[in-house]
Formats: C-alpha cells, structure tokens, sequence
C-alpha cells in the first residue's frame, strides 16, 4: 500500500450525507492526512485552493459531482479529484475520468484501495501532472458491465483515448467483449454523432475481405458486376472497427498498413486514390507479438496498431462483477424470452462465479440464456446451472469408446485384407471428432476453436472442408 506522507496534506471530501463523510474523514486522518467536509459542489469551489486533493460522492445536491469535478479541473488541472458513488455504470465511470476524475470507486469505498488511489494521486500530480480527455456532449448508452479494479482500468483507458483520433488496439481472450470497449470508444468520442462500422476479419473468406474494406470497381474480378463502395469509404468521418485483426492476410496488411499512413484507399481494379478520414479502431485474441516473429504479421502494422492498447481482462479476473453480469444478462434474456422478472437464487450465483470461464462473458450469456429457456420463468437453481455446467464438459469415456470401436473395426478390415490406410482413417476420424466438438462448444465461433486446438484459421477452414463438417452451431 502506497503510505500517507509524514507532512500531512489536506483532503477535502464533499459528501451530504455527513455520517458516510464523517466515517471517510476519521479512516483519512487515521492515514496521516488532515481533512475537512462540505455538502456540496458549490462550497466546496469556494474554498478548494489550499487542499491537495477531492474526494466527492456523485450524487450532490445542486451542483452534481460530475459538474464539480469537470469545474475542478478547468480551474486547478493538476488537483487530484475521486470521486465515489453508490450507483456505478459504466457510463458514469468513463465520464467522471473524462471530466477530470484520477479514478472512481464504488461506494461503500474500500479504505485500503482509497488510500492506494489518493497515493497515487497524490504522487503523480507532483511528478508529472495529468492530461485527460474532455468530456463529450453525446450520451452513450451503457454497454459496459463491471466495477471490479480490473474493469476499472478499462474505463480509465476508454476515457483517455475515447477522443483522441489514435487508432486504438484491444487485446483480450475470445469472449470477453472486444466490441463492447470498441462501441465504448465510439460512444464516448467526437465522431458518437456518425455511424459505428464493425467489420469482423475472422468471419469473411480472406478472398472477399479485400472488397469489403476497400470496395471494388466494376469488372475488378469474376462476379465484380458494379462497382462497390468498401467499408473504408462508408466510414469516412466516422468509426471503423476490425475485429480479430490477427486474421488478416500478409498481402491486405500491407493496404492497411498504407491506409493508417497515407490516409488513402484504393478500391479493387483502380489505380485512384481516394482520400479516407476514419477513426481506426482494432481487437485480437491472437499473441501478435509471436505472429510477428513467425512471419504471420507485419511488424511495421504491429508498430502502428500497438502505440496505444487496452487489455481487456478475461472473466476469471474479474470474480466481482459475475453477479452483476448475471443480473444484467437475466433482464436482458428475460426480455427477449418474454418472462417475466426473472430469478437466480444466491447458491447459482456462488457456482458461477467460482467458474473458469474458458469462453469468458459469451460463455456466461449461453448458460443464463439457455438456463432461462428451460426453465421459462422459474427461479434458476443451483442444480439448473450445475447442469449446464456438465453438459458443457466433453464426454471422455464416450469419445474413447467410440474411438475403440471404430479402431476395433478398421483393424478387423486391414486384417482381412481390405484396407491398408487404418493409421490416417482413425487420425482423420479423432480430428473430426475434435474440430467438431469444439466447434459445438464454442457455438461455432471458428476464432475461438482456432485457438483452442492450436492451429490457423486457414487450417480450420481446410480440415472442416476436407471433412465435411458445417460451420455453424
């Protein structure tokens, strides 16, 4: 834990509710700092030059807490402000730091991450200062889930670079809401008044990415029987988003990479440069560094993407927010299955949140949604979800009983003479049987089954060509 300094330095907190404010202020003083309490923005303006930080609940009375700190920081920059709240959404999160906040904590404020963050604070505005975004006029809708640190982190870095023209790189596990942050980017920047264009690499043929990006001219290929505008045009003025960048061939790289640079397109079967202005944004499950190193990626691209990234945490790091997520997620279902309120009881809840998630939030939403299904509007029990928890896990002495029997009977056919191909037979059928159940469990997200078993997506695409499995679940 970052300690108080042995001079004390003044902490001035605004809070109405004077018994919340009274309990902040004794655990402060215990810490070594010396502070003082007003009820609302308007006094605390009035005698804010002489502390060395804020902290201010959000809810005030007249002027709100976001109006304080957004004043705040317009007079005195460099004044570290928290703010806390008992209400925490996303939205409110990344506009607090946008306004000028150091960070947000949920309230009840644990007191030893309090005094971490007043340190830091503390610290960082007598080294270097702080330079934050200026807050946006239009109002996203709130799309991010969470109040963990982890997810904390993650708004602070939205709120930094949501209106910054930069194009921005997110890394995270398959799953875990990759064009969520995007959308958040867009919400709360200065392009939220155009359009959001997502455009997923992973789920169009590397033959027909090419057109959609950059469009084609008519005649540019087979079946090119009018010209096409691409993604990168529709987009000028707005947002763009590529997801599972990762994906993307050598050769479409390097017209991205001249892209980013120069700030021109060039569509399929035209020599004319056409200007674009989009702001860029990209995501990828992949290790990129490592592709870099086995020639799958461009350095240079790399280069540019990764001057400023978001690390968007897997659902096993972020325990805490399970039960909100599950909250969220059952009114969201409930909606659309047409029940009426409904219901997990806390022992479900506890289940889940002790789950490693390998499919992280898009694992948690199949099992609520599917749990919700069958029980159409009853409440969800623990041996509901402990069920589709076991559903989930692969049958092994099944797939090794099948793949006894079929070896049993392939020996027999070579010992009678009619085959001699037994080994590539039972390799091919044990891979069918892999890329199959994998594809099941991750609902047919070839991204996803790429990375589990270890091998490209192209090689994905040719084994489930080779032998005939469907692409969807």
């Amino acid at each position: 834990m970052i300690q108080a300094p042995s001079v004390a330095e003044r902490i001035l907190i605004v809070d109405p509710d004077t018994d919340a404010a009274a309990v902040l202020s004794a655990a402060l003083d215990k810490a070594g700092y010396e502070t003082a309490v007003k009820q609302s923005g308007e006094s605390a303006l009035k005698e804010v030059h002489g502390y060395d930080a804020v902290v201010t609940e959000h809810a005030l009375e007249g002027m709100s807490g976001l109006r304080l700190v957004e004043t705040l920081h317009q007079r005195v920059p460099m004044l570290p402000v928290l703010m806390i709240s008992a209400v925490v959404e996303s939205t409110l999160t990344i506009k607090a730091v946008q306004a000028g906040a150091y960070d947000f904590l949920a309230k009840p404020a644990d007191t030893d991450e309090l005094l971490d963050l007043l340190g830091e604070a503390l610290a960082s505005a007598k080294e270097m200062g702080r330079r934050v975004a200026a807050s946006p006029d239009s109002e996203g809708s709130d799309v991010l889930i969470g109040n963990s640190r982890a997810m904390m982190k993650v708004y602070r870095e939205v709120a930094k670079l949501a209106a910054t023209p930069v194009t921005v790189l997110i890394r995270g596990e398959t799953g875990t809401g990759k064009e969520l942050i995007a959308r958040g980017l867009y919400q709360h920047g200065h392009r939220a008044h155009k359009p959001f264009f997502a455009v997923n690499c992973a789920a169009i043929p590397p033959e027909l990415l090419e057109s959609e990006l950059f469009g084609h001219e008519k005649g540019a290929f087979t079946g090119a029987l009018k010209t096409r505008i691409g993604r990168f045009e529709m987009a000028h003025g707005a947002t763009l988003f590529l997801d599972e960048i990762g994906d993307m061939d050598l050769a479409l790289q390097a017209k991205l990479l001249r892209v980013l640079q120069e700030k021109q397109i060039q569509r399929v079967g035209s020599q004319t440069d056409i200007p674009t202005d989009v702001r860029f944004i990209a995501a990828t499950h992949q290790d990129l560094e490592k592709m870099v190193d086995e020639g799958r990626f461009r350095q240079d691209l790399f280069y540019r993407l990764n001057g400023a990234t978001i690390d968007l945490p897997p659902l096993r790091e972020r325990e805490s927010d399970i039960s909100q997520l599950v909250d969220h997620f059952l009114v969201h279902y409930g909606k659309e299955l047409g029940i009426d309120e409904p219901a997990i009881t806390s022992e479900a809840v506890a289940l889940l949140t002790d789950q490693p998630f390998p499919g992280n939030i898009r694992q948690l939403q199949n099992i609520l949604r599917r749990a919700l299904i069958k029980r159409r509007g009853y409440v969800i029990g623990l041996g509901d979800i402990r069920e589709l928890l076991d559903e989930e896990k692969p049958d092994a002495t099944e797939h090794k009983d099948s793949l006894k029997r079929l070896a049993e009977e392939l020996v027999h056919q070579a010992k009678a003479g009619e085959r001699t191909d037994i080994h590539r037979s039972i390799v091919q059928a044990a891979e069918s049987a892999i890329i199959s159940e994998a594809l099941r469990q991750a609902g047919g997200n070839q991204a996803q089954v790429s990375r589990w078993l270890g091998i490209t997506r192209y090689t994905l695409r040719e084994k489930m060509k080779s032998f005939q499995i469907k692409k969807s679940y």
